[in-house]
């Protein structure tokens, strides 16, 4: 017979890991998989989960209000941006939640690590067995169809009913990210050499093929040099996607001749990133996005950022690349990424810290431009529906979204995606302009989009027929990732502009674009339209529209309505 004193020690040992009895309540659930993956089978108990748990932040909405108060024209604190301790003091989660959420997962022997500067986000991994019953989940392997990648999620969590309030949300777990897919290189049947600009004129061949020299003669670039170099232009790189330095070098040399030879850029890495310069393994996305902000942003200091495959955070390295530039002293004053998804891949939770975390950024004056997608109204790539999909980022309210056009009279690209969120309500900067849209639009696509959602694009570039190289050779690519760089070097060359006179950096974008000085400096593009979804999509029209946004830029016009 077992002595009392073993037999206690036994059933100790026995409940050793498991968790703590809390009443739980259902956080965050869906219906049913996602079309685009299929239900494989439950996930091995033994599997380890790498979760993050987010805590409620203290003072989202005065992070809002600050952020609003120094990037509106006319408001007294415009331009003064906030410094990493100050947004911080707006993010960093309240004494009391800390407590109750480490707590709790102390209590069912998790030790947890910081996941973000501001202590929001707390990081650990734990066995499937044991997330199915802290959280009351049923973490299974689910394969995305077209790809055959697989990961492992639930359709449904919950959590400790005391918590709420206090824990906003755990990841992944009802996250469905497809995979990130970018432009196609096609390679032309002749290739026309670079054509000097000597006047206002844009030259013919820009018809058939887009140039820096064609970008400068549509939107008065210069070519002058830019001169501070603390000004800095941020690029994203995803999905091993390498920017070559032989390529760009090749690029520059018959498309800006006159801008060094050794021109090159800066690279940062996370999450085991690298930039390997084999030329065989050269991206065409990373090449495109580089040789448009190191070959139109005449010598803006560049640096590519590159996410690894290492990443954990549900969401493509997108969590961990904001975090890592939040962390920074000093991030870049712009930053311009080429990749995003559609938004019903993300729950409203995940969707809202990200969007509150470019927030963050933007209050200390970082413009952030995301390409739009290019499925039209069907999303991020052209895809079955019969609602129309929008996508994310370009739906958070607190960054630029770049759509694309195409041909010297600008018409709207057909697959330049524009929409209405169906998770983030309309923002007051952008309310007057959408209004008069949808009245004009009237009953048009009725019941396919939420009319009160934030508006998407705010402005467009050229995007189709973009002139890159790619392993030696020239070709063409298309795409709304050809777009966001392209506009991102425009606000960069306003920014060193800005910097050589003492002036801040322009920071978050929308409320001065929206302006009336902004919105006269833009050339509005009222042509074209984005179907998808068996529709024609929106049409452009007059003012801005869900294709081509506001318009597209003119440099010399945003020059004077900036102050420079």
């Amino acid at each position: 017979m077992f002595s009392s004193a073993l037999l206690v020690a036994c059933l100790a040992i026995a409940a050793y890991g498991k968790p703590v009895a809390r009443s739980l309540q259902v956080h965050e659930t869906r219906a049913q998989v996602p079309p685009a993956f299929a239900l494989k089978g439950p996930a091995a108990p033994d599997t380890m989960l790498d979760l993050r748990v987010a805590l409620v932040q203290n003072d989202i909405a005065g992070l809002e209000k600050a952020l609003m108060d120094v990037s509106t024209p006319g408001s007294p604190l415009f331009g003064q941006h906030l410094t990493k301790e100050q947004v911080e003091s707006f993010v960093t989660p309240k004494q009391e939640t800390i407590d109750a959420v480490t707590a709790w997962l102390k209590e069912n022997d998790i030790e947890a690590t910081q996941a973000s500067p501001s202590g929001d986000q707390l990081s650990f991994s734990i066995p499937v067995s044991k997330a199915n019953e802290l959280l009351d989940a049923d973490f299974s392997e689910f394969t995305h169809i077209d790809s055959g990648t697989t990961s492992i999620r639930t359709l449904a969590y919950s959590i400790p009913a005391d918590l709420k309030g206090q824990l906003d949300f755990v990841h992944p777990t009802t996250v469905f990210t497809k995979p990130f897919s970018g432009p196609q290189f096609v390679t032309p049947p002749k290739i026309k050499p670079a054509v000097n600009v000597t006047s206002d004129a844009v030259p013919a061949s820009c018809a058939s093929t887009i140039t820096p020299a064609c970008l400068q003669a549509l939107y008065g670039i210069p070519t002058t040099p830019a001169t501070v170099k603390t000004n800095q232009l941020g690029v994203s790189g995803f999905i091993e996607q390498f920017a070559n330095q032989a390529d760009l070098k090749t690029f520059l040399g018959r498309l800006r001749p006159d801008i060094p030879a050794a021109t090159t850029f800066t690279l940062q890495t996370l999450d085991g990133g690298s930039n390997n310069q084999n030329i065989n393994e050269a991206g065409i996305e990373a090449n495109l996005d580089i040789q448009y902000t190191v070959g139109v942003a005449t010598q803006v200091p560049n640096v590519f950022i590159s996410v690894g495959e290492n990443n954990r955070d549900g969401v493509n390295g997108f969590l961990d690349q904001i975090n890592f530039l939040l962390g920074e002293s000093n991030p870049p004053q712009v930053l311009t990424t080429s990749y995003g998804f559609d938004e019903p891949d993300l729950p409203t939770s995940v969707a809202n810290s990200l969007c509150n975390a470019y927030m963050q950024l933007g209050a200390r004056g970082t413009s952030i431009l995301f390409a739009s997608g290019d499925g039209g109204v069907s999303g991020s790539q052209s895809q079955r529906c019969t609602t129309f999909i929008p996508t994310f980022p370009s739906g958070c309210p607190f960054l630029t979204s770049v759509g694309a056009t195409t041909g010297i009279t600008e018409t709207a690209a057909d697959f330049s995606s524009g929409g209405f969120s169906a998770i983030f309500t309309q923002p007051s900067y952008q309310a007057s302009a959408v209004s008069t849209y949808l009245t004009a639009l009237g009953n048009t696509n009725s019941g396919k989009f939420t009319r009160t959602g934030r508006a998407f694009p705010d402005v467009s570039a050229q995007g189709e027929n973009v002139e890159i190289v790619l392993s030696n050779q020239f070709g063409l690519v298309d795409g709304t990732s050809c777009s966001s760089p392209i506009f991102a070097s425009v606000i960069a060359l306003l920014n060193d502009e800005l910097a050589a006179a003492g002036k801040p950096p322009l920071g978050f974008l929308n409320p001065f674009l929206y302006s009336a000085a902004g919105t006269a400096a833009l050339n509005d593009v009222t042509t074209g339209s984005n179907p998808g979804c068996n529709t024609n999509g929106f049409p452009a029209r007059a003012g801005w529209d869900p294709v081509t946004g506001l318009g597209t830029p003119n440099f010399a016009k945003l020059r004077t309505a900036v102050g420079l």
